[in-house]
């Protein structure tokens, strides 16, 4: 019998009754409301048993959502070869906060539905303006960024924004350098399909992330040049995201490198499709010379995540991407979080706008 971890919680703060309770951790992509990882009211225990993974697990105890997530630092359990029983005891739950808006008069909703005709399916898109935009003819760079509700606004993020109009506001006031920002929605329950080029079995997710990047290509981007005054070149059009959105950024640069000449990838989930990746990768028949990509990633968010993107450079390198165009920032206190991506926002602007 294979060995496996179970974990044990014999009651809730509050001494709540027939709460709905999960482990988000770095084994699902810290998804808060993963139903594989629900607990099951056993034998008076809330109760959840799992395969024994083969890496260090980080993990809290969550509602469903990470606005009523345990009030505590990430647990950390070192993995074994044997069989175990945790039991945890949780001591509060994380209270609500009343969110703000909070995205500057810069920051628009282009739309609340743009069409998405490669996936049948309609999202909302944000447009960030540079300050000057209104009083110059000038044209500038544009960076298209996914996860749309986490880049500006306090109120519609899940878990912290990442400042992306005040980053480039404070950039602006120092340098006088700017960029146009396009901010795309994430599908929710279809995020991890969009934003992953290959299937997953063992999270049943058909990959569209193919049809995701036409829609940016082929409808988005075209919509963008037409409607406002933008530098077109590759060079001037840059992609990023994290997570899930670090790996199809990364992804978008090389199957697109004359669409986006730039991307921006933070703590990517390459561990979604690793082995996908890389064969990719290491096929990849793309011209990538003029190529830039920014790495940023935590030395402890995930026991694979810093070799993998090491996997990803060393790829890049051998497809004759030039040393100086790649950057690789691994932190010892990078977190997986939005509050970690803002932090070293400002750093990769700089490097990617210049």
């Amino acid at each position: 019998m294979n060995a496996q971890i179970t974990f044990k919680i014999a009651k809730l703060p509050g001494n709540e009754e027939n709460s709905r309770i999960f482990l988000a951790s770095n084994l699902n992509n810290w998804n808060p409301g993963d139903q594989q990882f629900e607990f099951k009211k056993i034998n008076g225990f809330y109760t959840l048993t799992i395969p024994n993974p083969a890496q260090k697990i980080e993990y809290k105890i969550t509602q469903g959502n990470w606005e009523t997530a345990e009030d505590s630092p990430n647990r950390v359990l070192e993995v074994s070869d044997a069989s175990k029983t945790i039991e945890l005891k949780i001591q509060n739950w994380t209270q609500p906060k009343e969110k703000k808006h909070t995205a500057t008069s810069n920051v628009k909703i282009l739309s609340e539905n743009f069409k998405i005709p490669q996936l049948n399916t309609t999202r909302k898109i944000w447009i960030y303006l540079p300050p000057d935009y209104e009083t110059t003819r000038k044209r500038y760079p544009v960076i298209y960024m996914h996860d749309g509700q986490n880049l500006f606004d306090e109120f519609t993020s899940f878990s912290g924004e990442w400042s992306v109009d005040e980053t480039l506001n404070e950039i602006f006031s120092e340098t006088g350098e700017s960029a146009i920002v396009i901010g795309i929605d994430n599908g929710g329950e279809t995020r991890l399909a969009e934003y992953s080029p290959w299937n997953n079995e063992k999270y049943k997710t058909k990959g569209e992330g193919d049809l995701y990047l036409q829609f940016l290509t082929k409808t988005l981007k075209p919509y963008i040049d037409k409607t406002y005054r933008t530098q077109k070149q590759a060079s001037k059009t840059l992609i990023m995201g994290s997570s899930m959105g670090g790996l199809i950024s990364l992804y978008a640069a090389v199957k697109y490198p004359t669409v986006f000449g730039k991307a921006g990838i933070f703590s990517p989930a390459f561990w979604f499709v690793s082995k996908d990746l890389k064969a990719y990768l290491n096929k990849n028949q793309s011209n990538l010379k003029n190529s830039k990509f920014y790495f940023v990633a935590g030395k402890n968010e995930d026991e694979t995540m810093v070799a993998e993107i090491e996997t990803a450079n060393v790829a890049l390198l051998n497809q004759s991407v030039p040393k100086k165009n790649i950057v690789v920032k691994i932190d010892e206190d990078g977190t997986h979080s939005e509050n970690y991506w803002k932090r070293e926002l400002k750093q990769a602007l700089i490097w990617l706008l210049k």
